[in-house]
């Protein structure tokens, strides 16, 4: 074999494996993308919430998503319900009388036998909730930005349809 047919040889291996170096550097570029993609959408549902009834009008209305800040996402704890919750703010709380999470605003803090409790209520509505909220019931809180709840309108009806709500 000449020593040309050699070097050409040689290089042509070197191109190969080039080539197979960038399909496998684009490959792990393409997964990395996706990884990134599905982590921020998991991310982002756990800070979304579906308005599913009229009782927050004219503050949002139903088939809005708000924006919440949690008590637990996936271990980490951005607010601590004891101590981060004020009258005014707006959470999503466990109930005992409702089967889905509540979003109603706090309009009372009181201590009982040295306890917090919420006195909870939607601004449609008439009267409070019916118990008394512990801070270990509340789940989120909606994000305010400037006084104002971060609200996204109406997005939310697809998910109210598939959930036959």
């Amino acid at each position: 074999m000449s020593k040309k047919r050699k070097n050409r040889e040689k290089k042509q291996k070197k191109q190969m494996q080039q080539e197979k170096n960038k399909d496998n550097d684009s490959l792990i570029k393409e997964i990395a993308s996706y990884a990134i993609i599905v982590i921020i959408a998991v991310l982002l549902a756990a800070h979304l919430n579906v308005v599913v009834s009229g009782s927050m009008e004219p503050s949002f209305y139903r088939g809005d998503i708000v924006a919440t800040v949690n008590t637990d996402t996936y271990g980490i704890q951005e607010f601590n319900p004891e101590t981060d919750v004020n009258v005014g703010d707006v959470v999503v709380y466990n109930a005992t009388w409702y089967k889905e999470p509540v979003i109603h605003r706090v309009i009372n803090v009181q201590t009982i036998n040295g306890s917090k409790f919420f006195t909870i209520k939607g601004d449609n509505n008439d009267q409070a909730d019916p118990y008394l909220v512990e801070p270990s019931q509340i789940r989120s809180k909606v994000v305010t930005v400037g006084g104002t709840l971060l609200v996204i309108p109406k997005i939310g009806y697809v998910t109210l349809l598939f959930r036959g709500l």
